[in-house]
């Protein structure tokens, strides 16, 4: 499998994931400050991906999977032996999309005005609609080491990437003492050391 990334982007949950997984993967960074998006070998993206963002993960063989959920969703079930995912079908799989769906659309969405909005009255109404969904998964991570309780799964890579861009922002989770720990804890698993190190982000 190749996966299609950025440094620090979305796709870094999707990187966290395969090195988790254990599976043989291999990269290729995406420039997507460049116009048009390319890749590190000067490819034009929109040729790979024509949704024109990351991730995109290139299956062995040889399709194309794109959105973050479902790659995630897809590398967990491809070495079920690491729980990365609950089993298909039971309630608690879709627990998992239940929050995976939820960082989605709730956290990762209110990040992007904070990035590009142009203003900061807009960044500080992003970050202001952002306060109950952190509350609420404070609430969770108070009472479970992570979003489904043990072991770590997919859904705490997706969390992980968007709590991590609070740095780039300039925004604090000092009010959120267990997303702090949270991050901490995840910070210092092997897997995601290494994904970590392989995007130059440690």
């Amino acid at each position: 499998m190749k996966l299609y990334y950025s440094s620090g982007a979305c796709s870094l949950a999707s990187h966290i994931a395969l090195s988790a997984s254990g599976l043989p993967f291999t990269l290729e960074k995406v420039n997507l400050r460049a116009n048009p998006h390319t890749t590190a070998d000067g490819v034009d993206y929109a040729a790979i991906n024509p949704k024109g963002y990351v991730p995109a993960l290139r299956l062995d063989n040889g399709e194309l999977l794109t959105e973050g959920a479902a790659i995630l969703q897809y590398i967990a079930d491809q070495a079920p032996e690491k729980q990365l995912a609950p089993a298909n079908g039971t309630l608690e799989r879709y627990r998992l999309q239940e929050w995976l769906n939820f960082i989605a659309t709730e956290v990762h969405k209110n990040f992007s005005p904070m990035f590009f909005g142009k203003t900061e009255e807009v960044k500080d109404d992003a970050w202001a609609r952002l306060q109950p969904r952190l509350a609420l998964l404070q609430q969770r991570l108070e009472a479970s080491p992570y979003l489904l309780g043990e072991p770590f799964s997919v859904a705490d890579a997706y969390l992980f990437t968007c709590l991590c861009w609070t740095q780039y922002v300039q925004r604090s989770l000092a009010d959120y003492p267990a997303l702090l720990a949270f991050q901490k804890r995840v910070a210092e698993l092997p897997a995601v050391q290494q994904a970590l190190k392989a995007e130059d982000l440690i």
